[in-house]
């Protein structure tokens, strides 16, 4: 039975033991009431100003928060659900009010892995992908959900082994884009009832075992092999039929196959010293051929050569 994946350690923290940012602002507040305190202390050398001011002090940081603008705060009035609060500053009533927990809102992202994931055509695979998502709604999240960023884990986790056992390895490889939407729509309409969002899912990575790669690999290189071996056949089949159209130029004329037969000797016996052996038969018939050859360059002369004249002496 294959093992679950240890979830990333961000799923494992509840969104409610996130902390608030320092707030400077308060703590400037008290600081100045006081350093106010004490100097009201000395002029007036009543102690009472002192502990007033330490008390105020405290007042002060304890009900004045600060929120980043990407996070929201859901603050509890003995135990009742007050509202949201943030981003900025906000005040609560110290010693009734608590802030419970800190959401943030921007895009996070999942990692997933399964292990060993039958497809519908029994192959075993692993798969990688990594899901994009975001808390829309605060307030559900934190009150529906004990821990939604591990419930988001764990959706996208059973949710990619029910869309890969349901597809073929074929549609895993050559059709990743059709598999993101339909793993994105899935998680969304299930999360999105706890106030989450789902922007996106990408399968990073689709890994087969090593006796399926060597037997793909086979499979392809044979491929290839038959590939190749018809075009050698259709090259062959195409200089077939030009040879076939040159016999029928050559049969209606027998001197330009005389011709043709002179010009590939002619190349043969570029290379000096090779002996060339051919039978009589063929020699007669290129008797004829070099005599129309000869006439014909005495005939027709080159042109531009001067006449010769001049008298023969006795």
């Amino acid at each position: 039975m294959p093992d679950f994946p240890v979830l990333p350690s961000m799923s494992l923290v509840p969104s409610m033991k996130r902390q608030l940012p320092l707030n400077t602002i308060s703590a400037s507040i008290a600081g100045a009431v006081i350093l106010l305190s004490a100097g009201l202390t000395v002029l007036t050398r009543q102690p009472g100003w002192v502990i007033g001011g330490v008390v105020m002090a405290l007042l002060v940081h304890m009900s004045l928060k600060m929120c980043n603008s990407w996070q929201r705060v859901l603050v509890l009035r003995a135990g009742k659900v007050q509202g949201l609060r943030g981003p900025g500053l906000f005040l609560i009533v110290p010693f009734l009010d608590q802030i419970d927990a800190v959401v943030d809102q921007r895009i996070r992202t999942v990692p997933v892995h399964t292990r060993q994931t039958l497809t519908r055509d029994t192959t075993p695979v692993d798969v990688d992908a990594v899901v994009f998502w975001m808390v829309h709604d605060p307030l559900r999240a934190i009150t529906e959900l004990d821990n939604y960023e591990g419930s988001v884990s764990m959706v996208a986790l059973t949710t990619l082994r029910e869309v890969v056992g349901s597809s073929d390895l074929a549609t895993l490889l050559e059709d990743r884009r059709r598999i993101d939407g339909e793993l994105r729509d899935l998680i969304e309409s299930k999360t999105r009832e706890w106030g989450v969002t789902v922007q996106a899912v990408e399968i990073r990575d689709v890994q087969l075992p090593d006796s399926l790669q060597d037997a793909m690999s086979r499979q392809a290189q044979a491929e290839r092999e038959r590939a190749a071996r018809v075009t050698l056949a259709s090259a062959e089949r195409e200089v077939a039929h030009e040879l076939a159209q040159a016999a029928k130029t050559y049969e209606a004329s027998p001197i330009a196959l005389q011709i043709l037969q002179i010009n590939r000797i002619f190349e043969m016996n570029k290379n000096r010293g090779t002996t060339i052996l051919m039978p009589t038969t063929m020699a007669d018939a290129m008797t004829s051929a070099t005599a129309f050859a000869a006439a014909m360059q005495t005939v027709q002369p080159e042109a531009g050569a001067p006449a010769a004249t001049g008298e023969v002496s006795g």
